[in-house]
């Protein structure tokens, strides 16, 4: 137990859904495994008609499905009474009397094991809506109602809102109920142990940070190719698409961390300022700066329109005005039923005058160095730089060095990032979530390709995308699929 944090009951909405199953039950057994779940009490609620031990029994199973390790019976059992199960049927007057029950006897417990001289600690609330977005307001306005905002966080899913109308109307149904500092609108990419890595590598090596510019920097590449499909999420998808599911939520805020100024702390208010400083300087996304694409067979699917236009691949190119980022072009690229499942960020920096080399020596044939990023659970960084190959004569071959969590022995302490992103927001901590200000300036700068969206390019499932794609680019070249593979444990 983490006696840094307060006692908490945790109110899982949508306790047994997809999400909950894979992700939210699975993170809180690790966390209360590895002793960073405070003392606490998880109230799930849905739509179905559950009892304690029928919900004790479908977490049991979706833990031991997506829990790598297993699980003794001696671990099970402690977590397992902390479970307990609410039917929405019993309505606002059910939950609050559910919650504060548990709150109670955490409030008894919690002075039971105070010192002589202290005072006990108070017991907050952590609500996380695993829901779909249409159901949110509902389930924030039964919040309102049944009294349990108070000593509360809430912690939101995406996609908020689908333009900046509702963006901003979500955000005030929010605000009426919860202040400002305790709505945590949840971005699983940034809790990835990488995306802290690229914090850490700007700016605590000296290397680095002066050439952080567009003095020599040529242009960046946020690039997230997913296999998948969209399962049984066709309603949804239709009216969200690629560009409202992925890179407003997700791909934006890597942006901000990779283009952000240094934050005067690594903490929560000053890191989210200058990635609004971010935002605030981003020119208007053009339509022509956009493909939009459509895979083969997506109109077949149950639940679609079948003349949708909706976008399952989005590729565009966006340009930050200021100091350091001006003229340099930012690419950002994702869809599914793509080749290959990934996540990497790609900074290329600008390439020397080639004049003094021989002719034949390969120099800048194979592109320019990249310092390269990849954003999966276990971190790695790579940076390409051309060397001489040994033997006569000169000539050169691209070489790289490379950094990876599964080469240290503190792989085993990574935290997976809803696990990071539920134990910050019990915490209080923000720095890995989003704001109202950068999620509403970002619809406003998606305005005209909301507006106007070029149509969709068909391709092929387990392609790269549309070919319209490497016009949008040129001159340069998408970096996956990488021609150089990473380093393994095998290799």
């Amino acid at each position: 137990m983490d006696r840094r944090l307060n006692p908490h009951v945790i109110v899982l909405f949508g306790a047994v859904g997809d999400l909950s199953r894979r992700k939210l039950l699975p993170g809180l057994l690790r966390l209360y495994r590895a002793g960073l779940l405070p003392a606490c009490r998880i109230v799930g609620t849905s739509l179905e008609e559950l009892d304690d031990d029928s919900f004790r029994a479908i977490a049991h199973e979706s833990c031991t499905e997506h829990v790598k390790d297993p699980i003794d019976d001696t671990t099970w059992a402690e977590f397992a009474e902390l479970l307990r199960y609410v039917p929405s049927s019993a309505g606002p007057g059910g939950l609050h009397d559910a919650v504060v029950a548990e709150e109670q006897q955490l409030a008894e417990a919690e002075a039971e094991l105070t010192g002589a001289g202290d005072g006990p600690r108070e017991v907050r609330r952590l609500h996380y809506l695993s829901i779909p977005p249409a159901a949110a307001r509902q389930v924030v306005t039964t919040l309102g109602e049944a009294g349990l905002a108070e000593r509360a966080r809430i912690v939101m899913e995406k996609p908020f809102g689908t333009d900046l109308a509702s963006a901003r109307d979500l955000n005030a149904h929010l605000q009426a109920v919860f202040p400002e500092e305790s709505i945590f609108r949840i971005d699983h990419f940034l809790g990835k142990e990488a995306a802290l890595n690229i914090l850490a590598f700007r700016f605590a090596n000296g290397l680095f940070e002066p050439i952080w510019n567009r003095q020599h920097i040529d242009h960046v590449q946020i690039d997230v190719p997913e296999t998948l499909s969209i399962g049984t999420r066709a309603a949804f998808y239709e009216s969200a698409g690629a560009f409202r599911d992925m890179v407003v939520t997700h791909l934006f805020q890597i942006m901000a961390f990779v283009a952000m100024e240094p934050p005067t702390a690594l903490e929560p208010r000053a890191i989210n300022e200058e990635k609004n400083k971010v935002f605030r300087s981003m020119l208007p996304i053009a339509s022509s700066d956009v493909v939009r694409g459509q895979f083969a067979g997506y109109r077949d699917i149950d639940g679609v329109d079948p003349e949708s236009q909706t976008d399952t691949f989005v590729a565009l190119r966006c340009h930050i005005d200021n100091w350091r980022w001006a003229g340099v072009p930012f690419f950002l690229r994702t869809g599914k039923k793509l080749a290959e499942g990934a996540r990497i960020v790609s900074i290329a920096f600008k390439e020397p005058p080639k004049s003094m080399f021989p002719a034949g020596s390969g120099v800048g044939t194979l592109g320019p160095d990249h310092l390269t990023f990849d954003l999966a659970d276990s971190s790695r960084l790579s940076l390409s730089f051309y060397g001489k190959r040994p033997g006569p004569g000169f000539v050169l071959d691209k070489l790289s060095m490379q950094f990876a969590t599964h080469e240290t022995p503190d792989e085993v302490n990574v935290l997976e990032a809803y696990e990071r992103l539920i134990h910050d927001a019990l915490a209080g901590d923000k720095t890995l979530f989003t704001s109202s200000e950068g999620i509403e300036r970002l619809w406003e700068v998606a305005a005209e390709l909301i507006d106007d969206p070029p149509l969709v390019h068909p391709y092929f499932p387990g392609s790269w995308g549309p070919d319209a794609m490497h016009a949008l680019v040129a001159p340069y070249t998408w970096r996956l699929p990488f021609e150089r593979r990473w380093r393994t444990n095998e290799s």
